[in-house]
């Protein structure tokens, strides 16, 4: 039995749920979200409380399929509801963020500003060193996040570079001088 994927998924009256055969529709206060099921995945609704099974619980490959898809779902229904965001830092001299429009403006110390789209449905906004990305998809959001990262990773010695508000970097020590008596 998948521990995770036996928890039910209750919903508030403002969320309106759908099923249709291989497919899942949660809408809600901030927007519409839309999942495909797999063959195996069964999704049931009783009282404002969804309920995700399996074909065959007994199968390693359902099983693992069954613990996912509730998560997926129960994202679903919260990122409807209350949505999700996340936060970069940037550290460094002379780095910084601007957000015009959508598109995420960096200065990151490259010879030129890059520029970042925001895909449909996420926000961002500049606080200081921060940026904080928001929207109801967790799986988009943690993607833009991951691509915004990736345009300046932090190296180890200094720390420069994009960040997650919670990652924690190692540090290296730089070159070592020479002891003063050793020739």
């Amino acid at each position: 039995m998948s521990r995770i994927g036996k928890l039910p998924i209750p919903y508030p009256d403002t969320v309106q749920v759908t099923i249709a055969p291989g497919l899942v529709t949660v809408k809600g206060p901030k927007g519409e979200l839309t999942q495909i099921l797999p063959k195996p995945v069964q999704v049931e609704n009783q009282d404002h409380v969804l309920q995700v099974s399996v074909t065959h619980p007994d199968v390693k490959d359902e099983r693992a399929l069954w613990g996912l898809f509730q998560r997926l779902i129960a994202n679903m229904v919260h990122g409807t509801v209350e949505g999700f965001e996340r936060k970069l830092e940037i550290n460094g001299v002379g780095y910084s963020a601007v957000v015009k429009g959508s598109i995420v403006v960096l200065a990151v110390g490259y010879s030129h500003p890059v520029e970042y789209p925001l895909p449909e449905g996420i926000t961002a906004a500049v606080e200081k060193n921060l940026i904080i990305i928001k929207g109801i998809d967790k799986q988009l959001i943690g993607e833009v996040a991951a691509q915004i990262r990736k345009i300046r990773p932090p190296e180890p010695y200094k720390g420069k570079g994009i960040k997650y508000l919670e990652e924690v970097i190692r540090r290296k020590a730089g070159k070592q001088a020479k002891a003063a008596g050793a020739k």
